[in-house]
């Protein structure tokens, strides 16, 4: 079996790390890599949230280099839905978490919404760092006179 870019394959996640997961391709005794980008279409900021060593996995092979590296994805490999609003995934390990989603898989607060009370608490932190540095130098006013 040749492996060439742009096939699907079977294979198995062999070892985990923090930028992807290393897969070997069915019968062929080689392995490849899907970087942590192409394990999922949300943000992955843990790949351990998704895949364990040893799990069965089909992947889609992105590039063959000369030197004998494989490319994979994993996510490109799935057929899609002609409609996915993402409001019920839930990766591996996050039942427990709160939801930043609405029922509807609206987001909870607009980007501007998000960016107003970053802003307004960055800045009310900026003032508290101020005044309790200011007070330990000694503030305005208590300059030395030479």
């Amino acid at each position: 079996m040749t492996i060439e870019a742009g096939s699907v394959i079977e294979g198995t996640v062999t070892k985990i790390t923090n930028f992807g997961a290393f897969v070997e391709l069915g019968d062929t005794g080689k392995t490849g890599l899907a970087h942590i980008s192409e394990v999922a279409d949300v943000y992955v900021n843990n790949i351990r949230d998704f895949f364990t060593e040893g799990d069965k996995v089909t992947a889609k092979v992105l590039s063959v280099e000369d030197n004998g590296k494989i490319a994979l994805s994993l996510k490109q490999s799935k057929t899609r839905p002609a409609q996915d609003t993402g409001g019920n995934f839930k990766p591996r390990g996050q039942q427990g978490r709160g939801d930043f989603r609405k029922p509807g898989g609206r987001l909870s607060a607009s980007f501007e919404d998000k960016l107003s009370k970053f802003l307004k608490d960055s800045d009310e932190r900026l003032t508290d760092l101020k005044r309790k540095t200011d007070s330990k130098r000694g503030g305005r006013g208590s300059r030395r006179s030479d």
